[in-house]
This record gives C-alpha cells, sequence and structure tokens, in this order.
C-alpha cells in the first residue's frame, strides 16, 4: 500500500512536472512566429519535479533568452506561468499563459516606416 496521498503537495514519488498539450500549443505558436521573424532558431524543455522550463534559444550553444516556466506550487499565489530574462529578471509573471507570454509578442511588433 502506498504511503502518499495523491492530494500531497508534492505528489507521487517521481512524479514531474510537464506542459499540458494545449500549453505547449500556445507556447509552440508563438515560438513559430519568433522563429520566422528570425529572433529565436532553437529551444529545449525540462521536466523537473517541481517546474517545467521551455527554454528559448537564439543559437544552439548559448544561454536561454527567455524561459518560460511552469510552477504549480505557485498556482494560488502570484501565478504558476513565469516569463524570466535571460540575466534571470522575472518579465511576467501570472495565472494565464497567454496573458503571460504577451511580454515577448511585443518583440514581433516593429515600426512600419
Amino acid at each position: 500500500m502506498n504511503s502518499f496521498s495523491p492530494m500531497s503537495q508534492g505528489g507521487p514519488p517521481g512524479e514531474v512536472v510537464s506542459f499540458h498539450r494545449t500549453e505547449l500549443s500556445v507556447i509552440l505558436s508563438l515560438y513559430g512566429r519568433m522563429v520566422a521573424a528570425g529572433e529565436w532558431r532553437d529551444y529545449g524543455i525540462s521536466n523537473l519535479r517541481d517546474i517545467s522550463v521551455f527554454s528559448v534559444f537564439r543559437r544552439t550553444a548559448e544561454h536561454p533568452l527567455y524561459r518560460i516556466e511552469k510552477c504549480p506550487k505557485l498556482r494560488n499565489r502570484q501565478g504558476q506561468y513565469a516569463v524570466i530574462g535571460m540575466e534571470g529578471q522575472v518579465l511576467k509573471r501570472g495565472h494565464d499563459l497567454k496573458t503571460v507570454l504577451r511580454v515577448l509578442e511585443r518583440k514581433l511588433i516593429r515600426a512600419v516606416e
């Protein structure tokens, strides 16, 4: 018999946090537009015990430009989604992924002369 409760805060041992298919669809839609604009070139996904991270790179061998993080433990506080900049600064945090990602969509808006 298992000693853990399905409702326990940490979840079952060995369970990792990951993005759901609908969340990945939203992220990959933005990623595709940024690749088409020539801003981004590569990405990586890390599914860890407490957090899932979608990292965006300009080139494969460098540090990520941005990290899109999902941390369910923060769901009832600031929100489980966050966009983190290259230097580690939190650019946006919230409960709705589309709203949080808007901070990155501003990069697509360019002045037309």
